[in-house]
């Protein structure tokens, strides 16, 4: 049975533009942001008006092109050189997040296998862009019923537990993590999930439980030190998680709190499974060690909306994100099935470039 779309669209590209749903202004506001230059587009990377790995990957590639029609040259050398600075630009946003960076090179390649003018480049670079967007909302789907292949067999109604947002609004629509829950939902097998909050962004609090209102999946958001204590009453029966770069040998880089997560998990022999579409495999490393771990400004942790939390002298530690090693993975689930951590090259042929 094929899945059908989310209504949530977090990236949209209209007549010249780009909308971009503002995330940090839900679950209390829905707004849209118009985006018509490459320089807005990292700005809205870099501040999470857009965020998730595959949804930040999508975003790039449409600020290649926002980028590449800026560039007023018709000389190909000069117009390559100008590309290759806007990538540069938007390389900058998000470290860890690897979409993003085979986004643009495969936006950059595109561009070098185009014959013509410099004109033709640019609207073949806006082609590619709508084509990453479609292969994402596609490849979310496959995702979703391939994780519902893999998920237990009983109960009947299972309770899924989810960390962060892995949902549409962090890919090109449906989702990965989110993705495999409106698959089991669709198919009777979701009974309800349980999104911890996700602090210190809240992500979990703030976008997946507003994905599920929106569609009337039954959701119930526990505090991130909650996990343990619901496990152990036997009230969660698999984990499913998405990331937002897998090494090689399987260690998978997610928000920050994963990492305790599938730990606990373990402790309770709750299957804990990450979601995630081929472009998230970074191949070129070989473990998680060398994934880099983007730090963000602390005033995430001391402030929630306008009031600070604690006193004035306080020092902070903000890593975004946390690496949860390949032994901790039950499976990694992809659009071409579910594998071990420790098989994922046998994917690597598969993966576009």
């Amino acid at each position: 049975m094929t899945a059908q779309n989310s209504p949530v669209s977090p990236v949209t590209w209209i007549e010249d533009r780009v909308l971009l749903i503002d995330q940090n202004r839900l679950p209390k506001e829905y707004g849209v942001v118009e985006i018509s230059r490459c320089e807005d587009m990292a700005e809205a990377i870099k501040t999470m008006i857009v965020r998730g790995a595959p949804a930040i990957g999508v975003a790039a590639a449409y600020g290649m092109y926002l980028g590449a029609r800026e560039i007023d040259t018709g000389d190909r050398t000069e117009f390559f050189t100008k590309l290759e600075q806007v990538g540069e630009l938007l390389r900058s946003t998000r470290p860890t997040a690897v979409n993003l960076f085979w986004a643009i090179s495969r936006m950059l390649k595109t561009a070098e296998r185009t014959s013509g003018s410099v004109e033709q480049v640019q609207k073949t670079l806006l082609e590619m862009a709508k084509t990453i967007q479609a292969e994402d909302l596609q490849t979310c789907k496959d995702i979703g019923d391939k994780g519902l292949e893999v998920l237990p067999a009983t109960p009947e109604k299972l309770n899924l537990l989810t960390h962060c947002n892995a949902g549409a609004l962090a890919t090109a629509g449906y989702g990965t993590a989110l993705g495999v829950f409106r698959s089991a939902w669709r198919e009777g097998r979701l009974g309800r999930v349980f999104a911890d909050e996700t602090r210190p962004r809240l992500q979990g609090a703030k976008l997946t439980t507003w994905e599920c209102v929106q569609e009337g999946i039954p959701v119930t958001l526990i505090a991130d030190n909650m996990a343990a204590h619901c496990m152990k009453l036997g009230m969660i029966h698999a984990v499913v998680v998405g990331a937002d770069r897998i090494a090689a040998n399987g260690d998978a880089a997610n928000k920050i709190g994963t990492y305790s997560l599938a730990i606990v998990a373990k402790a309770h022999n709750v299957p804990f499974f990450v979601a995630a579409p081929l472009s998230t495999i970074d191949f070129e490393l070989s473990d998680g060690s060398k994934i880099p771990i983007e730090e963000r400004d602390p005033v995430e942790m001391y402030q929630v909306g306008t009031t600070r939390i604690c006193p004035v002298g306080v020092e902070f530690y903000n890593p975004a994100f946390d690496v949860t090693p390949a032994e901790l993975i039950s499976g990694i689930i992809t659009e071409h099935g579910t594998v071990a951590p420790g098989a994922l090259r046998q994917f690597q042929a598969k993966q576009l470039v």
